[in-house]
């Protein structure tokens, strides 16, 4: 019902108001109509190779050579032998995936509250000064760089100066995930209830224990959250790194489809199934814990 001083045009909802997230939405679907448009409609698409007869023959063909069908010899993911081998390269896939998951917790740790802008300019209750204000920028920047290069980049970098192994391929995980984790713990910072912060600080409390007392426990559960996300995806992204030769079973990967061995690349993707499950299980148990 209208108010006795109240308008027509003021009583009307206002659904005609262009918000960021209606724009936003509008944007998206104008982008995926135009997306399929050029599919298709576009020459060079590749969409009538898709349902060409040619293209699902060699598919064909590729599945039977990974399943060992009409080789000479037992598959590779049938011998023990092999299975064991690849073990070891497994293992110290893991390990890649835990150095760089840690590297970049521990990174995270130590930079995410400058990156915090409540932090910075006082919102939780501290004093703004313009040293807080740079470092701010700086670790922002230093955020967007590092997420920014993809860690296939930042693995044929590190090769240059690291001999081949698990440390290099852990550095680029590690290097692009902190800049994700980093992002994202910042926010988490400025999206928090500044009420306990500001209440400490007026109860005289000092910085370590606003930090330890007004922010940690608001923060540090939803960076745990966080990383152990990005762990699981760290742990798929080993193969890409190790195709610069960064070491564990992506390295073995590059060199099995080289040599044809289309069996091995079979057993390799038996591993990495593994692996996922394994990580994706433990992750989905240590967020439980973390919620609890």
């Amino acid at each position: 019902m209208m108010g006795p001083g109240s308008s027509p045009m003021e009583a009307a909802p206002r659904h005609g108001r262009v918000t960021f997230a209606r724009a936003s939405l509008y944007g998206l679907l104008t982008l995926a109509l135009v997306s399929w448009v050029y599919i298709l409609v576009g020459a060079d698409s590749g969409l009538d190779d898709f349902f060409s007869g040619r293209t699902w023959s060699h598919a064909g063909g590729f599945l039977q050579q990974l399943l060992g069908i009409y080789q000479e010899g037992r598959p590779a993911f049938l011998e023990l032998e092999r299975w064991g081998e690849t073990g070891k390269l497994a293992y110290k896939t893991l390990l890649m995936s835990v150095l760089a998951i840690s590297f970049a917790g521990v990174g995270v740790l130590l930079t995410f509250l400058p990156a915090a802008r409540n932090v910075s300019n006082g919102g939780l209750g501290g004093s703004p000064s313009a040293g807080l204000g740079a470092l701010y920028y700086l670790v922002r920047v230093v955020f967007v760089f590092t997420r920014a290069v993809p860690e296939l980049v930042w693995a044929m970098v590190i090769v240059f100066f690291l001999s081949p192994g698990v440390l290099p391929g852990a550095l680029a995980l590690g290097l692009h995930n902190y800049g994700i984790v980093g992002k994202l713990s910042a926010e988490v910072v400025e999206n928090m209830d500044p009420g306990p912060a500001r209440a400490l600080r007026s109860a005289g409390a000092g910085n370590l224990q606003v930090l330890a007392y007004g922010i940690f426990p608001q923060a540090i559960p939803q960076f745990l959250t966080y990383l152990l996300y990005r762990w699981e995806v760290v742990i798929r992204t080993t193969v890409v790194v190790g195709f610069v030769s960064a070491g564990g079973l992506g390295r073995e990967f590059r060199l099995s489809l080289s040599y044809f061995q289309y069996s091995d690349v079979a057993l390799i993707i038996l591993w990495y199934l593994l692996l996922v499950i394994g990580v994706d299980l433990l992750s989905a148990w240590l967020r439980r814990l973390v919620r609890a």
